[in-house]
C-alpha cells in the first residue's frame, strides 16, 4: 500500500520527473491510500493556481485510491508523532496514516526523509 504526499501529487499532475516516477503509484488505485489531508492540500493549491474544474479533475483521480478520514483515534496518534517528530498537523496526520496502515509515503517533503517507510524524493532532482 501507498500514499501519495502533496508534494508528488502536485509533480504527477504538472508532468514532472518526479511526477514521472511516481506515475505507477499513483496510477495503482488499488495499492493507493489517500488521507483526506492530501485532498484538501492539492485542491486548494489547485484551486489557486489553476482553476476550479481542473482542481476537481484533480482530485477526483485521487479519489480513486482509499479516502482515509481522520477519526479520533488518528487524531490523537497524528498528535504524538508530530510532537515527538516535529511534525506540523497535516503532515503528522498523513505520516500517522502511513505508520497505521503500513504504507510507504512517497514525498518530496525534507522533513520525512529519515523517517522509516518513506520513499524521499529531492525537489529539482531525479531519484
Amino acid at each position: 500500500m501507498n500514499i501519495v504526499d502533496s508534494s508528488c501529487w502536485l509533480e504527477y499532475f504538472a508532468g514532472s520527473n518526479v511526477g514521472e516516477q511516481v506515475a505507477s503509484v499513483v496510477q495503482a488505485t488499488s495499492d493507493l491510500v489517500v488521507p483526506a489531508i492530501t485532498l484538501y492540500e492539492v485542491f486548494k493549491k489547485l484551486l489557486i493556481e489553476l482553476d476550479e474544474d481542473r482542481a476537481l479533475l484533480a482530485v477526483a483521480h485521487m479519489k480513486q485510491g482509499q479516502v482515509v478520514s481522520l477519526d479520533g483515534d488518528m487524531a490523537i496518534y497524528a498528535a504524538k508523532l508530530g510532537r515527538d517528530l516535529g511534525l506540523a498537523m497535516a503532515d503528522s496526520t498523513i505520516y500517522a496514516t502511513a505508520q497505521r496502515l503500513g504504507c510507504t509515503l512517497w514525498t518530496q517533503d525534507a522533513h520525512f526523509r529519515s523517517l522509516s517507510g518513506v520513499r524521499y524524493f529531492e525537489k529539482g532532482k531525479s531519484v
